[in-house]
Formats: C-alpha cells, structure tokens, sequence
C-alpha cells in the first residue's frame, strides 16, 4: 500500500525532560509553564523510594540511558534535568555531560543551574531555603549555592527522606514554613527546593506576603528552558516578568 508523509510540528525549538521515576509534579508543572505550540519530550530515570546522599549518587550512572530514550529525531534547544539535590550532589557539569554522552543539545540544565541564572537575574545573594529532605541532602545543595557565592542564611526542612510523602505535602505547610523563613533574616529571595514539591500555586501568594521574590525549582527550571528556547513561558513570580 502507498502512503503519504504529513506534516510535523517544527522540531527544531524541542524542549526534553529527564524526570525522576518517584516525581509526580515535575512533568505536569511544566507542561503549566511552556506554551502549548512547544514540544516536550520526556524520558525517565530510576530513582530510589528514599532521598539520600547515595541514592542520588547512584543516578549518575542511569543519566546518559534516560537521555538516549529522548526522540532521535528532535533538536532539543533544551534539555533539562529534573532534580535539584542531585545535581548539587554531583554537580552540573558532570550532569551536562552525561546527557550529552547520549542527547545533543546546546543547552543542558537542571534546578541548581537554573537557580543560579535566576538569582543572577534577580540581583539575589542571600536566600532563605525551604528544604523537604533530611540534613545531610539539604547540606550538599547549601554548599554548591555557597561555591558560587549564593549564602543561605535562612534555612528550614521538613526532613522528610521518603519521596512519595514529599509531594503529598500540602501547600499551606509550604506557604506557612516559607513565610516563616523569610520573616527571620535579612534574604533577598526564598528558594523552595525539590522537582516533586508542588510549589507553582504558592509562588504569588508568598510573595506578596513577604515582599520578596519566591523561586522553586520547577519555577526556575521552566524559566530556564524556554529562554533557551526563545520562547515567553507562563512563569509566576517576579521572575516571570523578566
């Protein structure tokens, strides 16, 4: 039988995604932020029930399979990691790197990186940081803002290890715990850490509360891709109007 080629969406502004297995909020926050006309692709990597130093550790090797899964035949103007912790536990180069062993694209990104620019963007040096996981996670990440002269002087967590319970945290715990640390040194921003903490509903809300601009990591992650993309994303918070 004959056939025909149809037309394709134009492939050559494609966003991927590397999403955590136990994430149920990264993929949906997104798909919130880019437009409808931008072509997501999304792959995803094993990932451990419980947040800690070595489960994170473990994902380095599993980076470059997930990034293979993404469509062949798509020009990624972004490819982005979706896991703050791990990308401050192994670093962002190193994450660019692994995905590159197996995706092309000219820009690869994560939360970490992406809250860099952000603060950058936003002439922020000192965040209070909201945190889901237990100490020895939020202490790596503290330490790779802190390398790049980002202080965190003002920290809180929930300590929370297992991942299926950080995205069941509500958002007036969230909005409560950022407010709280806000209000307790002088910061220029507050950060709400973690992919799979559902924070795109409350950014607004703590901001005009505490007079500061908020960021989160799927927030700043969106922000990112689609100026690497060259397209105007539906960002809340301050950083949206940049």
């Amino acid at each position: 039988m004959t056939y025909r080629y149809t037309s394709v969406p134009d492939l050559d502004a494609a966003l991927g995604m590397i999403v955590l297995q136990a994430d149920e909020t990264l993929e949906g926050d997104m798909r919130a932020i880019l437009p409808t006309d931008v072509m997501l692709y999304v792959s995803r990597i094993q990932s451990g029930d419980n947040v800690t130093p070595d489960s994170l550790a473990a994902m380095e090797n599993h980076l470059a399979t997930s990034a293979g899964l993404l469509p062949k035949a798509a020009r990624f103007a972004s490819i982005g990691y979706g896991c703050t912790s791990d990308a401050a536990e192994i670093g962002s180069d190193r994450v660019a790197d692994c995905i590159r062993h197996a995706a092309s694209s000219p820009h690869v990104t994560n939360p970490l990186a992406a809250l860099i620019k952000a603060c950058d963007a936003l002439g922020a040096t000192r965040l209070a940081l909201l945190s889901p996981y237990v100490a020895e996670v939020s202490a790596k990440l503290r330490t790779a803002l802190d390398d790049v002269g980002i202080a965190t002087p003002v920290f809180g967590s929930f300590d929370e290890a297992e991942e299926a319970k950080v995205v069941r945290i509500d958002a007036q715990s969230i909005t409560d715990a950022a407010l709280d640390l806000a209000r307790q040194g002088k910061v220029d921003a507050v950060f709400l850490s973690c992919t799979n903490l559902r924070t795109l509903d409350v950014i607004d809300k703590i901001e005009t509360a505490a007079g500061i601009p908020c960021l989160s990591s799927n927030q700043v992650l969106g922000w990112d891709m689609a100026r690497a993309a060259g397209t105007k994303a539906n960002v809340p918070g301050r950083l949206g109007k940049i």
